[in-house]
């Protein structure tokens, strides 16, 4: 497939347009952001074929898988914001303390401007549109700028935006982390980044020059702690199920395993029978498998395979782009695969006595993205969600927190800030202002010099 020529555009009047756009008031009527979310949601179902003809070229992913992971939850967000908007969007009442009255004070929660998002390659639809919703329902303008690694499905985004948008007000920037630089190098009045801690660094760099808030969705080794209290089947398929969608390449993903002894060998039964029920006695046969997303993530993802000892799978091929689910353990917390987030079908499992040692393991590296425990013992899940710091998780099961409206999602640490999904979205990309209205002709004397006794004033602020 020929590389896609680099986006020819002036970004710094690009983002000069849509500051002009925003100046102008129409994006923050919440009719106008009504329709555009409903025009983005009928665009979405109309493109349907060809997103997921892009997400199949770029990344193996089936139409089922696609539409699960993918297509499914972007508009479902959809229809919980359209659902909410309205009262996401009115301005609240909230208490006026003594001292002030009388008067009445309100929060308006209001856009903030041109906002910047810049996607990954793993997730390349969810990713983008997530956030592109929360910000749209905001009432700001937003620049999407999707990972030139996943390409077909860039160019689907970028036809779908231009088709039904105003550039003005939304826009999709496509090129190579040249692009990305150069769109750095603009002034927005809010940044939303998906991807790994170094480019999140500089991310957070660039915008600190324009004192600009950002968000960042990074990532992290995500621990799988599996107690001895629990169905090990039960846990055994879900940790598949979790581990090996999209081929691993999940920020969310279980990273490891920390397994207690005694359930050990029939946790590792249990993965490699689900392994085989799930894709077959080789995945590589199988439609519900995908593919590492480019030859220098395989090569990468093989030269972890030298770590430990491999227990189940271990097979590649470079010509596919193809690792096979692998199961690996013997391992020192020191091997090459553990000193960073691995981001493929690779699963390292570590054996513990007790929940004491998983927390303490936890705890003495960076704070996760995602925690993932499997028991029925109260005690542990009281204990590992009270001393265990992490963006979000689940409790006998993977990641579908993810997929949860309600819940906020992002990380902690060095696993992110900021968070978004649903009602957080449309917070992350607003600026809260509070406003207290007071009578014109009314005084507060204590306000005002000469000051009285300060036994007084104390007796009325207590």
């Amino acid at each position: 497939m020929a590389k896609r020529p680099v986006m020819s555009i002036n970004l710094h009047e690009l983002v000069k347009s849509q500051r002009a756009y925003f100046t102008s008031g129409q994006t923050r009527e919440l009719s106008f952001r009504i329709r555009q979310l409903q025009k983005l949601k009928d665009a979405i179902e109309d493109a349907e074929k060809s997103i997921l003809q892009a997400l199949q070229t770029d990344l193996g992913k089936f139409a089922y898988e696609a539409y699960l992971s993918e297509i499914g939850i972007v508009r479902s967000e959809l229809r919980f914001t359209l659902k909410r908007i309205r009262r996401w969007a009115a301005s609240r009442r909230v208490r006026t303390p003594l001292l002030s009255l009388p008067g009445s004070s309100r929060i308006y929660p209001e856009p903030y401007g041109v906002v910047l998002i810049i996607s990954p390659w793993n997730y390349p639809f969810l990713l983008s549109m997530t956030p592109l919703i929360g910000a749209l329902a905001a009432g700001n303008c937003c620049i999407l700028k999707p990972s030139e690694y996943a390409p077909q499905t860039s160019a689907a985004m970028a036809a779908l935006i231009a088709e039904h948008f105003d550039p003005r007000y939304a826009a999709v920037v496509e090129g190579d982390a040249a692009v990305g630089e150069s769109l750095l190098a603009q002034r927005y009045d809010s940044i939303f980044f998906t991807g790994g801690a170094a480019v999140g660094r500089i991310v957070m760099q660039s915008a600190a020059r324009f004192l600009t808030p950002v968000t960042l969705e990074l990532g992290g080794k995500s621990p799988c702690i599996v107690d001895r209290d629990i169905r090990v089947d039960h846990a055994a398929r879900k940790i598949v199920a979790g581990k090996f969608l999209n081929a691993g390449q999940t920020c969310i993903a279980p990273d490891y395993l920390l397994v207690h002894k005694a359930v050990g060998p029939e946790l590792v039964d249990g993965i490699t029978a689900n392994i085989a029920r799930f894709y077959g006695p080789d995945a590589s046969n199988s439609p519900d498998y995908a593919r590492i997303v480019n030859r220098r993530h395989f090569d990468r993802l093989a030269g972890l395979l030298g770590s430990g000892r491999i227990i189940v799978g271990g097979h590649s091929d470079p010509q596919q782009r193809y690792i096979s689910p692998t199961l690996i353990d013997e391992l020192n917390w020191e091997d090459p695969i553990m000193q960073e987030e691995i981001f493929g079908p690779l699963l390292p499992i570590f054996p513990i006595a007790d929940a004491d040692e998983a927390v303490d393991r936890i705890r003495s590296l960076p704070q996760p993205l995602a925690l993932y425990l499997f028991t029925e013992n109260p005690a542990v899940k009281k204990k590992v969600t009270a001393e265990v710091p992490f963006g979000g998780g689940c409790i006998n099961d993977t990641l579908v927190h993810f997929a949860n409206p309600h819940l906020p999602f992002g990380g902690v640490g060095t696993s992110g800030m900021g968070r978004y999904h649903g009602r957080f979205s449309f917070d992350n990309f607003s600026h809260f202002k509070g406003v207290m209205r007071k009578p014109a002709g009314f005084h507060m004397p204590l306000r005002y010099p000469p000051f009285g006794k300060l036994s007084w004033l104390k007796k009325i602020l207590r």
